[in-house]
């Protein structure tokens, strides 16, 4: 049986809730995961999880009974049952499905990257925000990904906020974190074609071809790329604009050069 926990001032409690915050995130190693289904997806890929949280109240639907059933598969996966109050204590917004999560970081490290013969890599460079990280994540996931790098990244990888947004994907697409540097050193080590979605882009997206390995670069929405990438094996790719605007959101730049990249490698 579960262990019962009433309190909101109990110590694990106290320590999950914390995990809102980057500092504490930082401090203890760990994040929060809140939801249904992004807890079932994080035991279904063995992402370390350390302790469940569980109100029996909220938890309702199928989801909720495939997420019991993983659990109880999972014999070393310490679980409490937790009443409704303690539930909202800990998770975001208004948004209390009963069951929340607290969590290792994984290696985030390169070193522990492993590649196919023709890898297709999401580089993001100082990302900062948690719901582009997740929306891209959700992307990279639908067309089968290697791998995203976040370099020189401004958010942790696996906020809680990004690990929402990607509804759960974040635990099937090997997601690491590097400086840019690093990141370009890597790429061209395993012989990864880059290249970097920039406004003032020489190349028109439709010209190019994604069908061998490769890596689609992508800057923060303030800032774009930086001049780093301005290298003589980087490709410098555009979207078409035909409207006033620039430029589209990161995610659906990485969104319309994923999906191009999964038709070519299809045909």
């Amino acid at each position: 049986m579960p262990e019962r926990i009433t309190s909101v001032q109990n110590p694990r409690i106290k320590a999950a809730a914390k995990l809102r915050q980057r500092r504490a995130r930082e401090q203890q190693g760990r994040t929060i995961i809140d939801g249904v289904r992004e807890i079932e997806r994080a035991l279904a890929k063995e992402f370390p999880l350390l302790e469940l949280f569980l109100c029996d109240e909220l938890l309702v639907g199928a989801e909720a009974d495939a997420l019991r059933q993983r659990v109880a598969s999972q014999p070393n996966l310490q679980v409490y049952d937790i009443p409704r109050d303690v539930c909202e204590k800990l998770s975001f917004g208004e948004r209390s499905e009963g069951a929340v999560s607290v969590a290792n970081y994984p290696v985030t490290s390169l070193d522990a990257c492993q590649l196919s013969s023709t890898p297709l890599i999401v580089v993001l460079e100082d990302v900062e925000k948690p719901g582009n990280l997740g929306a891209i994540l959700r992307t990279a996931d639908a067309v089968g990904a290697d791998c995203l790098i976040a370099a020189d990244a401004r958010t942790d990888l696996f906020n809680p906020n990004a690990i929402r947004a990607s509804l759960g994907t974040i635990f099937a697409v090997p997601t690491f974190e590097a400086t840019t540097a690093e990141t370009m050193a890597f790429l061209r080590k395993h012989g990864v074609q880059m290249f970097a979605a920039r406004v003032e882009g020489a190349v028109s997206y439709e010209q190019v071809r994604f069908d061998g390995p490769t890596a689609l670069i992508l800057g923060s929405e303030a800032e774009g790329l930086s001049d780093r990438w301005l290298a003589d094996d980087v490709t410098n790719i555009r979207l078409p604009m035909r409207g006033i605007a620039d430029s589209l959101n990161v995610s659906t730049t990485a969104a319309v050069l994923l999906y191009e990249a999964d038709r070519q490698r299809q045909t």
